[in-house]
């Protein structure tokens, strides 16, 4: 027996199985081992997680790739700039090259300048652009005569008044004859314009005259005082509010407007005889505001003979080839216009409703 107070000698270290597995440690992540997926993780990193300063490498990766991406994109940016100017180029040279139809015309040709619509110079028949035609026109040397074709209800009587001086002048200046060739309608301000030619045509079914003035708009008194509206106008000046179409109108103030009318019909009916001449054969009517058709306005000597624009350029003025030299909106304005221009020309349109027109 062996007694258990005995001191026992020491044990001898054992010696590591060598076929025994390593212990596995549940808290460590498990890592594979195999060359397949490391194989990727250094083709990514190039540095392996173990390698102190990985989280670096990584870092300037990033920060590479994220400048290649700003620089690519700063390329593309720049490109697509350079393609939008060299589009606006060439829609400008288009453009302008549209608007100067006679630059490079020599030959011998009849110049057209059309005046359609309302004339006013917020509208394309205004009177900036038509002087511009006119003088293109007349400035070409293979341009034989200058044909105004009109379509035209009236407008501004400054406008036309603005044409008129131009056509007068330039007339004069070039020695170029000018004629009108009517379509559908020449009445008021349109007709103002016209009398400044040497001859005018016209169908006989055409609409021609209306030789005065007008000033129109609304009053709305009567109605506020049975909605029972009152309206609060302030103004520094007794005749600040004249026109006003909330406010009643004076005595004074009628009398006013109608001696203002009075001077511009007598502005025109002058314009009308400087220009007709002894052609003219006036009757009461003539002046009154009336129109007449085509026909009756050849016999009164409001206009001279029955034609289109292809029989005066062809028996006329002797050169059958026609060039159009009127202004036409480009691309830019009619963007301009689609995109706002609308909401102005109301507002333009609203504050010339009370002058004086010729329509």
């Amino acid at each position: 027996m062996t007694d258990p107070a005995a001191p026992q000698p020491p044990e001898a270290p054992r010696e590591p199985e060598q076929n025994m597995p390593p212990t596995p440690n549940p808290w460590a992540q498990e890592a594979p081992n195999t060359e397949a997926n490391a194989a990727p993780r250094r083709a990514s990193f190039e540095t392996s997680p173990q390698e102190p300063g990985w989280e670096r490498a990584v870092l300037e990766k990033l920060a590479f790739a994220t400048l290649e991406e700003q620089r690519r994109a700063r390329r593309w940016k720049v490109f697509f700039r350079f393609a939008w100017l060299a589009v606006v180029l060439v829609i400008g040279a288009v453009v302008f090259y549209e608007n100067t139809p006679g630059a490079d015309v020599i030959k011998p040709h009849t110049a057209l300048v059309e005046i359609k619509g309302e004339i006013a110079a917020d509208m394309p028949a205004n009177a900036d652009d038509i002087v511009d035609s006119m003088r293109s026109a007349f400035e070409d040397e293979g341009a034989k005569a200058l044909v105004l074709r009109i379509d035209s209800p009236g407008g501004s009587p400054v406008q036309a008044g603005i044409i008129n001086d131009e056509i007068v002048r330039l007339r004069a200046k070039y020695q170029k004859p000018v004629y009108v060739v009517v379509g559908e309608t020449c009445a008021s301000a349109a007709y103002y314009i016209a009398s400044a030619a040497d001859e005018i045509y016209v169908d006989k079914a055409s609409i021609v005259g209306s030789i005065g003035v007008l000033m129109d708009g609304f009053g709305f008194t009567g109605a506020m005082e049975k909605l029972g509206v009152e309206r609060r106008l302030l103004t520094a000046g007794e005749n600040k509010g004249f026109l006003d179409p909330f406010s009643p109108q004076t005595e004074k103030q009628r009398e006013y407007a109608q001696a203002m009318l009075n001077q511009i019909h007598q502005q025109f009916i002058s314009v009308v005889k400087a220009g007709r001449g002894e052609r003219l054969k006036p009757t009461p009517e003539t002046f009154s505001g009336l129109f007449w058709t085509g026909q009756q306005a050849v016999e009164m000597g409001l206009a001279d003979h029955y034609g289109n624009l292809d029989y005066v350029a062809r028996e006329v003025v002797k050169a059958e080839d026609v060039i159009d030299y009127t202004h036409h909106e480009n691309v830019a304005e009619r963007l301009a216009k689609k995109f706002g221009a609308a909401m102005g020309q109301g507002t333009v349109a609203a504050l010339r409703a009370g002058l004086p027109a010729l329509r």
